[in-house]
């Protein structure tokens, strides 16, 4: 699931990019509307994180125009206006209004709930072999028995399957899994792939490629 996020507070954009990838989503970041507009101009979004007042103005007209043209991306509006008047036209243009300070585990509930709505059209497993990650359930199963992964765990194993066949490198798997503010230890994937064999169990899936990264095969 992969989520832009568009908020000029360098501190909070931080945090909440730290957070959602933390629970296993891919984010880009913008911090005003142009950085945003050019980001979903390139990119696919199964939500979008919008900041109301950002130094290129208000993003609410920025979304009705979007709407407007046949825009139907989800959009959760972060915002210090929390008059019952600005709940209001929010929620007419965007999908969800979250009033700031919030709660961060109630951001990401609310994100991943937009994310399963914006995907509700599509098939929310992905499969290899008898793997299977049900992305909206934030769950996987190894022969139909489901097995208990961290948030670094489940995010790389998703990097994986996505690319299944294909080695995936070292750098794609950390910015997967670890904030990019605080780095992980040198030998941190190494564990956490380790970590993953054990609970995966056998026969083996993840295969080391030395001097580029892993590959998920049979």
């Amino acid at each position: 699931m992969r989520v832009l996020v568009t908020e000029d507070d360098e501190d909070l954009r931080l945090a909440v990019e730290s957070a959602l990838r933390g629970s296993g989503f891919a984010v880009d970041v913008a911090k005003d509307l142009p950085d945003a507009d050019e980001a979903l101009s390139v990119n696919a979004y199964d939500c979008v994180v919008l900041d109301r007042m950002l130094p290129a103005g208000d993003s609410l007209g920025y979304v009705g125009e979007r709407r407007r043209n046949g825009w139907e991306v989800p959009v959760l509006f972060l915002t210090a206006r929390d008059t019952i008047a600005d709940r209001i036209a929010g929620l007419a243009l965007a999908d969800d209004y979250l009033v700031k300070p919030f709660a961060m585990a109630e951001l990401i509930a609310r994100v991943r709930s937009l994310c399963r709505r914006a995907d509700s059209g599509a098939a929310p497993v992905l499969d290899f072999l008898d793997l299977e990650l049900d992305i909206g359930r934030h769950e996987v199963r190894r022969g139909g028995v489901t097995l208990t992964l961290t948030g670094k765990e489940f995010a790389v194993l998703h990097r994986l399957v996505v690319s299944a066949g294909e080695p995936v490198r070292r750098r794609d798997l950390t910015d997967a899994g670890w904030d990019e503010l605080v780095p992980p230890s040198p030998n941190a994937l190494e564990v956490l792939i380790a970590q993953l064999r054990h609970k995966l169990g056998p026969p083996p899936v993840i295969h080391t490629v030395r001097g580029v990264g892993y590959v998920l095969r049979g």
